[in-house]
């Protein structure tokens, strides 16, 4: 899944997007609303989280923007802003949900969570690939009626690949979607995970479902 944090305080910004990213989450982060509406409108983010007081764009407007072009992304607004009125405000801009800081990072994660299933229920329903089967509202992986249990980035690998059925995706396109544009990792990590991820899914069985793709990268069989 993937998370975009919208926070003009470099404190908090770093703090979310690390916090987030244990969570198993993809973040790219925007430090003022014209930076946020780029990045809103070049990638398909499964959630954002929206501070209200930005540079630039503030947050209402980058809400309302987003709207106006037909986003259909769940946009959570985060705000230091006392008063129902600002609340009022953000959900008739568009915005899904409210949080007033300073916020439990559990009820943020409840929230998110909360978000995304709303948006993956209208998307899908659970994704098949042979004998696999993930459920993304309760993140339940079975293969042959065995449950798999998966950390939250090895989760997130086998999401994106099963959302891409069938698809080669590149080492570049995996570490972007899995772990955001501004990580600091080389693409070895995607061999590393791809290795854990295939320990769980595939070692066991004669038919191996995740396929290296040589010089290209990997892909989700159906078979």
């Amino acid at each position: 899944m993937r998370v975009l944090v919208v926070e003009d305080e470099e404190r908090i910004r770093e703090y979310l997007a690390t916090h987030l990213r244990k969570q198993g989450y993809a973040v790219d982060c925007a430090a003022d609303g014209e930076a946020a509406l780029q990045l809103a409108r070049q990638v398909s983010y499964d959630v954002v989280t929206l501070d209200i007081l930005l540079p630039k764009v503030n947050g209402y407007e980058v809400c309302r923007i987003l709207r106006d072009e037909g986003a259909t992304v769940p946009i959570l607004m985060l705000t230091a802003k006392d008063g129902e009125y600002d609340e009022a405000d953000a959900l008739d801009m568009g915005a899904d949900d409210f949080l007033r800081k300073p916020f439990s990072l559990v009820v943020l994660d409840a929230r998110l969570r909360s978000l995304i299933r709303r948006r993956v229920g209208e998307r899908t329903k659970t994704l098949v690939a042979g004998d696999l089967a993930l459920d993304p509202r309760t993140r339940k992986v079975v293969r042959a009626g065995e449950v798999i249990s998966l950390t939250p980035r090895e989760y997130a690998l086998l999401e994106y690949l099963m959302y891409g059925k069938g698809r080669v995706f590149s080492k570049d396109q995996i570490l972007e979607h899995v772990w955001g544009r501004d990580h600091p990792l080389s693409d070895n990590v995607v061999e590393v995970y791809v290795g854990y991820v295939r320990k769980k899914v595939d070692a066991s069985h004669a038919n191996k479902l995740i396929e290296t793709v040589r010089g290209v990268g990997y892909r989700m069989r159906d078979v």
